[in-house]
């Protein structure tokens, strides 16, 4: 018993030092972003680069959520959720964001992909939906849902897609996530706002 404890505690502190020098990596990379927008005086150039910082912060974000009693390898999907959001609605003013989420656990190769379509979701929403008026973003997650399946739903109350793009960046990076996990994303818009669902396995 004393031993089996002294090496849980010893796989907690390498876990945490992993994290630790992991989190200085993620820094080191947005400060380098930084670094570039300085350098750059367009707009867009700048709401580019703000994007790709907001996916590495989505990542880091989920190595912030590893369990350690499972070796490292699980996050707790539901608060990475809600890390994610908090951390997205502290980038804009005049959006909100409310999350409804159901406790789930999630191997860290599985939960970066829902991290990384909710945040292109979330992001495509404060860029294209909403006026100078900002608007509300809904994050439901729900475990139980078919066999062994659980729903990521995302809902705005902007003006609706007027003009899809079927060719975007964002819109293939969020096909191939939901890909690589064996997901389905859905998407339905109207004039009074745009949901999409993701719905996935919780293991493969």
């Amino acid at each position: 018993m004393i031993a089996a404890a002294a090496e849980a505690q010893r796989r907690e502190v390498l876990l945490r030092e992993m994290q630790h020098r992991v989190k200085n990596n993620f820094q080191l990379v947005l400060s380098s972003i930084s670094l570039q927008k300085r350098r750059h005086q367009s707009t867009e150039a700048h709401r580019e680069l703000d994007h790709v910082a907001s996916r590495i912060n989505a990542i880091s974000l989920a190595h912030d959520q590893l369990a350690p009693r499972h070796e490292g390898h699980n996050v707790n999907l539901s608060s990475y959720i809600r890390a994610l959001c908090s951390a997205i609605r502290q980038q804009v003013e005049g959006v909100e964001i409310d999350v409804e989420c159901d406790e789930l656990e999630l191997s860290i190769d599985r939960a970066l992909p829902v991290g990384l379509i909710l945040n292109e979701i979330a992001m495509n929403s404060i860029k294209h939906a909403f006026d100078r008026n900002g608007g509300r973003i809904k994050v439901h997650l729900v475990g139980g849902v078919g066999y062994g399946e659980a729903r990521l739903t995302v809902s705005d109350n902007g003006c609706g897609i007027q003009k899809s793009n079927e060719h975007g960046s964002g819109l293939k990076l969020i096909a191939s996530l939901a890909k690589q996990i064996g997901g389905d994303v859905q998407q339905q818009s109207a004039d009074t706002g745009t949901t999409t669902t993701l719905t996935f396995p919780l293991m493969t």
